[in-house]
């Protein structure tokens, strides 16, 4: 999952310390102050934050700036600059000594996070702020989905942040030249994909456009005297406004931008390429793992996963694993026969899982969660499925958006592990229960640590198979798939962007260890170009969290209780593996003195 609009980029953060003995009655007092002291400027500071990405709170259900967008500007990054710094020195000036766990975590979480912005900011990674798979003209177009239509107001809210859509287009403009200046381009033949988007985003009129079906249907809460209205000006803002905004950029792109796209697909050709993947590795994966570690993790992982599913082979009487793989890329009893065919598998799977969270969990979802298939316009370039969070309150769900397109090639198997991952118990659940959890700051319950999310939702897969799905040979080699394609991505993502390996040995190397699609094969190693490191989050965030269990049943052993232990792992909401870590021994030590002071062996 990629959020839309998410502001903040979190950054791993040490240990946290064990605190010492019971403070006097004065210290404490002056602890509580303190406390209080830090709770008003984390306040502060997410009030900032959401003033200054109004989409983003839009999509957490805060409504008061639903008539704005982000201002994108270069002189705006620089005042974000000199907050984000003001910030950081107000932070690290609160004395946390005497704290509580949680507290001196949200300060510490707090100052890493800025320290991550301001590095980001160093390097002038918004200076690329277009690609084919999250590029904001493709962030605005999917926003769309999440604004609430249910009031007159929020429908002239809307119309307000239409108008301002042809001046965020300029500010993109003139940021993506700056980046031209600096030799920081995006690859170009990716570039030419988005000139692309743009323009069957900008092709369709009136209430065709995914900026005008608003309009198409009104709530019964807007009075019939104003439809018409609303109607007529939102489609002129559209018409007029909007859609030439997009031709703007989509002429721009192909015409200017694209042509000066560098040749080289991977990070290492850029400006300090080697140190800007490295601080992605550190960003996405809350690590500081080599990569060529990574790379060899990878096919070590590769070779373990392809050994079960040739068992899997052997099983169903093929001669080996290619054999198989062959016979079923042309099988037609196993791929899909319709869009709605595939639509129709992910809500099953999703619903079959629900009774049986219980087992698994003590903490349970309160949202509801919808599937629906991915906008025509991104298609190509989307993924084979991903989620989008819904509001806290549960006013909008959350939403699991499955990629319906080219339906003839796409297989059937990878459905099931998919839809636990991206739905219950994987990324649905896991954000659901942060959101709410009673007790800690907004900027937690929100976190978006993409080890940690992707790594729980990759290990939610595998909790699929234990509570006793995937009882079909082939439904568990999809399974097996999946895993593969994860493992995959540690060889690729490191391949192209620290070996210094072409697109076309990313694609052999697919083709010759995954039983992925081809649309998907070329979707993919497209996504793995344009977000560097993103993809390494998905395994060593599950194999962290597996570390983490059989640590705990190692130490445990009869008294360990998966429920406690998974809500262990969520209870804290989105967090860097380390600190993760240092939970789960702290719960595991917790659990050990409890038994010993029952007398329990």
């Amino acid at each position: 999952m990629k959020p839309l609009f998410r502001w903040t980029l979190p950054f791993a953060v040490t240990a946290i310390a064990a605190l010492g003995p019971a403070l006097p009655a004065q210290a404490a007092d002056d602890v509580a102050v303190r406390v209080q002291a830090l709770n008003a400027l984390l306040a502060e500071e997410w009030e900032y934050g959401l003033k200054d990405a109004p989409e983003f709170a839009t999509i957490i259900g805060d409504y008061r700036y639903n008539d704005q967008v982000s201002d994108l500007s270069l002189a705006h990054v620089q005042q974000q600059k000199l907050d984000a710094e003001g910030f950081l020195k107000r932070f690290q000036a609160i004395d946390t000594s005497g704290f509580s766990e949680q507290d001196r975590l949200n300060q510490e979480l707090m100052v890493r996070q800025l320290q991550d912005n301001l590095k980001g900011m160093e390097l002038k990674n918004f200076e690329m702020p277009l690609d084919q798979f999250g590029g904001i003209h493709l962030q605005m177009a999917q926003f769309v989905s999440a604004i609430p239509f249910d009031t007159v107001k929020q429908y002239q809210d809307y119309l307000a942040r239409l108008q301002k859509l042809p001046a965020l287009v300029d500010q993109v403009i003139e940021v993506a030249r700056q980046g031209e200046k600096d030799g920081l381009m995006p690859p170009k033949f990716l570039l030419e994909k988005v000139a692309t988007q743009a323009q069957s985003i900008a092709a369709p009129a009136g209430e065709a456009n995914v900026f005008g079906q608003p309009v198409a249907k009104f709530p019964d809460a807007v009075p019939q005297d104003q439809r018409k209205g609303l109607h007529d000006a939102i489609l002129q803002a559209v018409d007029q406004q909007v859609r030439p905004a997009y031709s703007k950029l989509a002429d721009f792109v192909a015409q200017e931008y694209a042509p000066k796209g560098r040749t080289e697909p991977g990070l290492w050709s850029l400006p300090d390429g080697a140190a800007r993947y490295r601080y992605a590795i550190h960003n996405q994966t809350t690590t500081d793992r080599d990569p060529a570690e990574i790379h060899q993790l990878g096919l070590t992982e590769v070779k373990r996963i392809e050994g079960e599913m040739t068992q899997i082979a052997l099983k169903l009487h093929y001669k080996d694993l290619q054999t198989m793989r062959a016979a079923l890329k042309t099988d037609p009893k196993v791929h899909a026969t319709s869009r709605q065919q595939i639509v129709d598998l992910y809500t099953k799977y999703i619903a079959q899982m629900q009774p049986k969270l219980p087992e698994l969990f003590g903490l349970l979802p309160k949202t509801q969660v919808k599937v629906v298939p991915v906008q025509e316009y991104r298609e190509k370039e989307a993924a084979a499925a991903e989620y989008n969070q819904g509001t806290p309150d549960g006013s909008r769900p959350g939403m699991v958006y499955v990629n319906t397109g080219d339906y003839q090639h796409r297989s059937l198997l990878p459905i099931e592990d998919t839809a636990y991952h991206e739905g219950v118990p994987g990324h649905h659940m896991q954000i659901s229960i942060a959101q709410t959890l009673p007790g800690l700051p907004p900027f937690r319950q929100q976190a978006g640590y993409t080890a940690y999310v992707e790594g729980w939702a990759l290990y939610a897969e595998r909790l699929g198979k234990e509570i006793g799905f995937y009882q079909e040979p082939l439904n568990d080699y999809g399974r097996l798939s999946g895993e593969l394609l994860r493992a995959d991505r540690l060889v690729l993502d490191t391949g192209v962007h620290y070996k210094h390996w072409t697109r076309a040995q990313m694609v052999k190397f697919f083709r010759e260890h995954s039983s992925e699609d081809e649309p998907d094969i070329q979707a993919e190693t497209d996504r793995y170009i344009a977000l560097p490191a993103q993809a390494l989050a998905y395994k060593l965030g599950q194999l962290k969290i597996l570390e983490l269990r059989e640590r705990a049943k190692q130490a445990l052993g009869a008294r360990f209780d998966i429920r406690a232990f998974h809500d262990k792992i969520l209870d804290g909401g989105a967090l860097p593996l380390d600190v993760l870590e240092a939970r789960v021994d702290s719960w595991i030590k917790t659990q050990q003195g409890i038994a010993s002071a029952v007398g329990q062996p």
